[in-house]
């Protein structure tokens, strides 16, 4: 899907510069946007996502009420190189003082992820997230479970109106039983057409992770606009003999799925976003800032966070069900499928061993107002392992602030980004109408 996009000029006509532009803009983003039929600024505008500039003029300064009337995104890219033109800084603020946000790309790749991230804006209209549970929060660890906002309606409806997003919900104990009836003969048919390293599993218990794949892969074949799936699997673990871990790996790989473990639909609808505009690798993880304490500690099965060379209150440990979290192989620099580790889950269970690259990360994660994304930019400086504990192998992240971190995190749920992208997802903020908070 391509983003619909106007190109306005100020007329009467457009001049050849105008016309000189557009065209190299159109060569430029072929692949990001569908170019409309040119309209002078102040017409009745088409279904569209957002209306290019390709050309300002000092007649802005007098058409600011036509600017104001614009209620989809303004791009400014009045450059044969994608970029906003240095002679248009002045008109840009001065529109930006005027109350008209713009959106004026410096380089090219910026202007290439935001006709993208517009592009998923039209598709999340179009949307289904697919969520199995039955009863939220009434089981296992129900003391930690019923505080979790992305089951409240609200939560749900706050999804829709701001995205266009529709979460379906489906029986989960429905879907455990679909997938123990599948035979051995066809989950050993597919599990033939992967490459699934593994270490400590027998067959059994490969067999029953991959018969979720399956499962829920006739789920999606019966409705293509679900485009992300969740399950409940840790609270009603024992809806099924086994985790999905796999089977969100898999379904990455086959068909870009989006997965957001525990049914966390507010992880779902970041990493939708997120990802389908940047095409940046991520997955989600529990976040422990080592200035937490004592309280992330005993979750985790750990007698302290490991030794760093400074400034610990500066530093988050990273880890979700035993490990960093279900990173699928292609985002994974190692990569091994295990037996599980928490004792929530059912003994057959597995779980994902994998580790992306050290170096530069990002934090973020939608605010559930829904009109904010705070992001974090640090450091993966390495692993760390904590045998009999809850956390086999998870990641020591070093930060900016610790001391503000905590005053601006919104969930244990994180997003981690492979490389720093702050500055492209405030770009991407104008689009989806989020203001970016920094930490």
């Amino acid at each position: 899907m391509k983003a619909r996009i106007v190109p306005l000029y100020f007329g009467p006509d457009r001049d050849s510069e105008f016309s000189h532009i557009l065209t190299a803009l159109q060569s430029l983003l072929a692949e990001q946007v569908q170019f409309l039929e040119p309209q002078p600024l102040g017409s009745v505008l088409p279904e569209a996502e957002a209306v290019l500039f390709p050309q300002l003029l000092g007649q802005a300064y007098r058409r600011v009420e036509d600017f104001r009337a614009i209620t989809i995104p303004i791009l400014l890219v009045t450059t044969e190189f994608g970029t906003l033109s240095m002679w248009d800084w002045e008109i840009a603020e001065y529109l930006r003082s005027q109350g008209i946000q713009t959106i004026g790309p410096y380089n090219p790749e910026q202007t290439k992820k935001v006709c993208t991230a517009l592009a998923v804006k039209r598709e999340l209209k179009e949307t289904k997230f697919l969520v199995y549970q039955d009863e939220p929060g009434e089981g296992f660890q129900a003391s930690i479970f019923k505080r979790f906002y992305w089951w409240e309606e609200e939560c749900t409806q706050r999804l829709r109106e701001k995205f266009g997003v529709t979460i379906v919900r489906q029986s989960f104990r429905e879907l455990g039983q679909r997938a123990k009836a599948i035979s051995d003969i066809v989950a050993d048919e597919a599990l033939a057409w992967w490459d699934i390293p593994t270490e400590g599993l027998g067959m059994e218990e490969l067999r029953r992770a991959v018969k979720v794949y399956l499962a829920v892969s006739q789920d999606l074949n019966a409705d293509r606009s679900i485009r992300a799936v969740g399950i409940n699997c840790l609270n009603e673990s024992h809806f099924s003999d086994t985790t999905p871990c796999l089977a969100w790996n898999l379904l990455y790989q086959e068909r870009k799925i989006i997965w957001g473990c525990e049914a966390d639909t507010m992880t779902m609808a970041s990493m939708y976003l997120l990802h389908n505009s940047l095409k940046v690798p991520m997955f989600m993880t529990n976040v422990y800032p080592f200035l937490l304490g004592g309280a992330a500690l005993k979750h985790e099965r750990i007698a302290a966070f490991p030794e760093v060379d400074s400034e610990p209150e500066n530093h988050v440990l990273v880890a979700h069900c035993g490990y960093m979290g279900v990173i699928p192989q292609p985002f994974a620099s190692e990569w091994t499928l295990r037996k599980k580790v928490l004792a929530i889950v059912n003994d057959g269970a597995v779980a994902i061993d994998a580790r992306i690259p050290a170096g530069k990360i990002t934090l973020a994660k939608l605010h559930p107002s829904m009109d904010k994304m705070t992001v974090t930019e640090g450091e993966l400086i390495r692993y760390v392992q904590f045998p009999g504990s809850d956390c086999l192998n998870g990641g020591v992240i070093r930060i900016k602030n610790g001391y503000r971190l905590m005053d601006a995190l919104v969930s244990h749920h994180y997003l981690v980004l492979g490389g720093h992208h702050a500055v492209d997802i405030r770009f991407l903020g104008k689009v989806f109408d989020l203001k970016v908070e920094e930490v």
